[in-house]
């Protein structure tokens, strides 16, 4: 998202005003857009990072030059130890959790004859511990007033793309996930959702070569809207689940995948 973009979400009307915000894995990507789609409907938003700090800089530097609040958080959410520190990072930053988005998460495909148990572990510590236990430790956090937790998930869960057996499983975990928490949850006002991208075109898709050729053109020729999803549309979808505008929505994992199932 540019700087105009940015002054011109901000100039809208300010859906999370005064809200707090923590967007896990937010240094680049998706996570980066949501994190600027969220400062500019008004929350003050603690931008998570693993190893990027320059680019958490990057984006709390974006949010600031547009009027918004925000803070970089360190913390590799495959460390069980750090969903403790980064939550009270954020709290010591803004005061309590309004809106919590786990959008941390690695994919590397693999067909099944070459899955180790490294690979099997790094997904799952990550993809699945990790979004439990910020989730965890955000929800003794969060405000007396409820509030809203976005999980990231994917497209993948049910259209089961071969040679994702591992990430597929992962991303099937976090939508049963969603769906549990947003019983448990509920009685503490606070929503859980998930929201399940198809091919969004990032650096880390870039740097899988999965922007081009054969399986972008693939991709394309099955999806029904014929093209691939931009990040601000997936943003945008996480900034309306985050508002009152969905205040009787829970346990739903809302597709965003141009219509492939």
């Amino acid at each position: 998202m540019g700087r105009s973009q940015i002054q011109g979400t901000m100039s809208m009307t300010k859906r999370l005003e005064g809200k707090i915000a923590l967007v896990t894995g937010a240094s680049k990507g998706i996570g980066a857009e949501i994190a600027q789609r969220l400062a500019a409907e008004g929350a003050s938003v603690a931008v998570n990072y693993s190893s990027s700090k320059q680019g958490a800089d990057d984006v709390v530097a974006k949010i600031k030059a547009a009027g918004g609040k925000a803070v970089a958080v360190g913390g590799n959410l495959a460390d069980p130890k750090a969903a403790t520190s980064v939550v009270a990072e954020t709290v010591k930053a803004f005061g309590p959790i309004d809106i919590l988005v786990n959008n941390a998460g690695l994919y590397e495909f693999a067909p099944l004859d070459a899955i180790t148990p490294e690979h099997f572990h790094k997904h799952f510590d990550l993809n699945v511990l990790g979004l439990l236990l910020v989730s965890q430790e955000a929800a003794r956090n969060f405000s007396k007033d409820g509030g809203s937790i976005i999980n990231i998930s994917s497209g993948a869960s049910t259209i089961t793309p071969p040679n994702t057996a591992v990430y597929t499983a992962t991303k099937a975990a976090v939508d049963a996930i969603t769906s549990v928490l947003s019983k448990e949850l509920a009685a503490q006002k606070i929503r859980v959702n998930a929201v399940n991208p198809g091919m969004v075109i990032t650096e880390g898709v870039k740097a899988a070569g999965f922007d081009g050729g054969d399986m972008r053109t693939w991709l394309e020729s099955v999806t029904p809207l014929g093209r691939v999803a931009r990040t601000d549309e997936i943003a945008s979808v996480v900034a309306f689940l985050a508002s009152n505008d969905a205040s009787y929505i829970t346990g739903e994992a809302l597709r965003v995948t141009g219509g492939f199932r």
